[in-house]
């Protein structure tokens, strides 16, 4: 389902605010502008009060009508945005020119630019007002609610703080049978395939695996951690473990040369390498794909693997996998001890928690993933809250067979409006990108999503800070797997931005045809 209005309240929050009262005092340019503005802050203000309601009726699949409605408003809100720009850009013009109005000539062009500005900016005002009108009388013909739960400017909890020091749970059984894999030595490589749904924990796995010191483990040198997603591109995955091995950027274009190079650096060596997360886009494909990118592995000790991760059993076949584990999901006791490390602060359990325990494993279905996001969720709400959010309509989505789904787009529906924009925001990344909290902070600052509240006087990189250790603390963002200053969305999370963002953002996805990302 493509919901590209679901986070509408958290931008008509937004332009609320520029429409307070002490703003509009800003936007004297116009005459009479601030009774204009007084009544599209209302409008607005009563619409943002029902807007919970039909975003809930929207997400359960209730009316088309309903969400023309919702695309129209959002149209709308772009435009408000616009006019707010302009009057933001004109103010700051006027006062620029108004430290250099010495001459008569500067005088009269200056008056005749504001008449100017009066009536294009009067004209476009009226049509504004005039849709706003139309599209609140509109929502009169839906029923709709104050619900008392319209978005609201973000405050950051005192307990939100990321949590530290956690332990990876369960899985016993599953890591000692890794371990034993990576330990025969019968051949030159062979291929360990972690097969597993989405959300069970493989990458948890493999990074379990690749990150272990023991005397088996330590054998492996050099170790390399790529991911793969849904683009197997032989000769960035080559460039990639080159890069590893190395530790040097790889300067050379041409295929063949850095195969040979990474043949070079293998040879003699007993190595592990971890390719995360790949998918099947076309048996042929894949198997022709695999041939070319394991042509340098031959060259290794005795005993050098390749791990890999894949939702997909024929991944592992195509790829000639000699051993294969089939990852199951987690108990539900493993599964409440994730949920409580990610839900409660010191360890303080709410007292009636007993009696949530099933209905909460229930929920999770033995998803480690499950576990952490509605942890998460539940972790910054009042106990009394706990209840309804566990009973939400939103968990009887039609069409959602998966429940880490489900989780996942609770998780988002009950962010506060700024981070829902923020979020949003990360559509923009591909599978497996790693970004720097700097770097997606400034992205954030240059597209206006941070919002200082009227009482704050704090610098925006530090608002910025605040939004970003929230989301982490979430699991919508975790640490990426060998560089702990970079961070990475699981691929689900991923799916999610996009869902949210629908058509409102533009993916970046072809890295190899000049997109690039800033770096942080």
């Amino acid at each position: 389902m493509a919901v590209g209005e679901i986070f509408l309240g958290a931008f008509l929050q937004l332009l609320l605010d520029r429409l307070a009262p002490r703003e509009i005092l800003n936007f004297g340019l116009v005459k009479g502008v601030d009774k204009k503005l007084k009544k599209w802050s209302d409008n607005l203000s009563a619409i943002v009060a029902v807007l919970n309601d039909a975003e809930d009726k929207q997400l359960t699949g209730h009316g088309v009508e309903l969400k023309l409605w919702l695309g129209d408003l959002r149209d709308l809100a772009y435009d408000v945005e616009d006019v707010l720009d302009k009057f933001a850009t004109k103010r700051l013009k006027r006062q620029i020119e108004g430290r250099d109005q010495a001459s008569t000539s500067k005088k009269v062009r200056s008056s005749f630019s504001k008449l100017k500005l009066n009536f294009d900016m009067n004209s476009e005002i009226k049509k504004i007002t005039e849709r706003l009108q139309e599209i609140s009388e509109r929502k009169d013909k839906f029923g709709l609610k104050d619900t008392g739960a319209s978005s609201q400017a973000w405050s950051r909890p005192p307990t939100s703080g990321v949590l530290g020091g956690l332990t990876v749970v369960g899985r016993d059984g599953d890591k000692a049978k890794i371990l034993d894999m990576l330990s025969r030595d019968n051949v030159n490589f062979h291929v360990v395939a972690i097969v597993g749904m989405a959300g069970l924990g493989k990458t948890t796995l493999a990074q379990f695996a690749f990150n272990n010191n023991s005397d088996v483990m330590k054998e492996f040198e050099p170790r390399v951690w790529v991911s793969v997603s849904d683009d197997f591109d032989v000769v960035r995955l080559t460039k990639a473990i080159l890069e590893s091995v190395t530790s040097k950027r790889v300067e050379v274009e041409e295929f063949s040369k850095m195969q040979h190079d990474l043949n070079e650096q293998l040879r003699g060596k007993k190595f592990l390498i971890v390719l995360d997360d790949i998918w099947n886009k076309g048996d042929r494909d894949l198997d022709d794909l695999w041939t070319r990118l394991q042509s340098p592995f031959s060259v290794g000790a005795q005993g050098s693997k390749i791990i890999v991760t894949t939702r997909d059993q024929n991944v592992a076949e195509i790829m000639r996998a000699t051993e294969i584990h089939n990852l199951e999901p987690m108990s539900d006791d493993n599964c409440l001890e994730i949920f409580e490390q990610h839900a409660f602060v010191n360890n303080d359990r709410p007292p009636n928690f007993e009696l949530l325990q099933k209905k909460i494993a229930e929920k999770c279905r033995g998803l480690p993933l499950a576990a952490r996001t509605l942890g998460g969720l539940l972790r910054l709400k009042e106990i009394n809250e706990w209840e309804g959010i566990l009973n939400d309509k939103l968990w009887n989505l039609s069409g959602e067979s998966d429940n880490i789904l489900r989780v996942l787009k609770l998780s988002y529906h009950h962010l506060p409006s700024n981070l829902k924009r923020c979020f949003a925001y990360c559509s923009i990344f591909p599978n497996d990108y790693e970004f720097g909290e700097k770097q997606l902070i400034l992205l954030w600052m240059a597209e206006g999503l941070i919002q200082q509240p009227p009482e704050a006087n704090r610098q925006m990189e530090d608002l910025g800070h605040d939004y970003f250790q929230e989301l982490l603390c979430r699991s919508l963002f975790q640490k990426a797997s060998e560089n702990n200053s970079r961070y990475v969305m699981h691929d689900l999370v991923t799916d999610l931005a996009q869902w949210a963002a629908g058509n409102t953002c533009f993916r970046l996805e072809d890295k190899k045809k000049g997109c690039f990302y800033p770096s942080g």
